[in-house]
């Protein structure tokens, strides 16, 4: 409707009366300059999602959690977890498939478990979600195991890498889902749901999603999710210190800067205050190349890692694409519309 500069219809959710209609570019432009204004609205394609519901006879998904990555029927709950990818980097810089293979199947045991483990605080959320019985497994420090494996984020090698990646822990979570629903039983719904045709049985009905791992990933010390690193080093203020500021430096950048002898207390302190490294000359240049950081990356790179890793996801991605402040909305607009 925006590209052939059509009408938009208003419909009520309640009960799929059209209430009004409006300008398609009107409403584009708006979430446009509301986007580049704030930050929000983010945009959900709601269509799409629904074209991939695994099981469409129970009902249109609505909304997804806050963060976007889990598409979730009413009442339906989230159950993720997250392989730091970044420990399955071998010497000679390669995926180590066999362990990750093994860690995949432990972590769909571990997540379908957790369905049964969880105390539900009312009746609908636990018959929706014992009835589906979705989990959704992603990674963190992807990031990191690009550096590792010596590839650049904003290339085509990191991508081809990623489909690789994720296309391997579907089909061997969707694997150990379909042992666990032979030896346990399928879901409920799974007469009702898209595998029903091809598979003898499945345990869930999803198994893989990106979560962003916000507090995960800082615990685990690895990058967050599919993102790039955001920073090589930064000042973290500790109240309980009195005041004092600690430099944390990416333990990759660290180990690297030491090995080639480039590293001073001085240089972290220089990095700390800037979102990039890449006018940082007294970083070799081929190390400038390999971490870059989210502001160095351009929307493009962010949206079609993005799509790289949801073509072998069942649920959604969580992804951020970070603007310089300098950014426009025809920057925003872009970004949008390749997505």
């Amino acid at each position: 409707a925006v590209e052939k500069d059509g009408d938009f219809e208003l419909v009520n959710p309640r009960n799929g009366v059209v209430t009004e209609r409006l300008k398609a570019r009107a409403v584009w432009n708006l979430i446009i300059m509301m986007a580049w204004k704030n930050g929000e609205p983010g945009v959900i394609f709601i269509d799409t999602i629904n074209r991939h519901n695994p099981t469409p006879k129970l009902g249109e998904i609505e909304s997804t959690n806050p963060c976007g990555e889990q598409p979730l029927l009413p009442h339906e709950s989230c159950n993720l977890g997250s392989i730091d990818v970044s420990k399955f980097v071998t010497e000679e810089k390669e995926i180590d498939w066999d362990r990750l293979r093994e860690t995949i199947r432990l972590a769909v045991r571990f997540l379908h478990n957790v369905v049964d483990a969880n105390v539900y605080t009312i009746r609908q959320i636990e018959e929706v979600t014992k009835g589906n019985r979705k989990i959704g497994l992603g990674v963190m420090g992807f990031a990191d195991m690009l550096i590792k494996m010596g590839i650049r984020y904003d290339t085509e090698e990191a991508l081809q890498t990623a489909e690789k990646l994720m296309s391997f822990i579907n089909m061997e979570g969707h694997k150990m889902s379909a042992e666990l629903g032979e030896e346990k039983g399928s879901f409920p719904n799974f007469k009702v749901s898209i595998w029903e045709k091809g598979y003898k049985a499945m345990r869930n009905a999803t198994v893989t999603t990106i979560a962003p791992t916000g507090t995960i990933s800082i615990i685990a010390g690895c990058s967050q999710g599919i993102e790039p690193l955001f920073a090589i080093s930064y000042v973290r203020e500790v109240a309980e210190s009195l005041g004092r500021s600690l430099v944390e430096v990416n333990p990759l950048f660290e180990s690297i800067a030491l090995k080639e002898g480039f590293y001073s207390e001085e240089l972290m302190k220089t990095i700390a205050r800037k979102t990039s490294i890449q006018d940082v000359k007294d970083v070799p240049e081929h190390i400038r190349g390999l971490f870059v950081t989210a502001h160095d990356i351009s929307a493009e790179w962010h949206v079609r890692m993005q799509a790289a890793f949801q073509k072998y996801t069942d649920n959604a991605v969580s992804k951020t694409i970070n603007f310089p402040n300098w950014a426009t909305p025809n920057d925003v607009e872009r970004a949008y519309w390749l997505a």
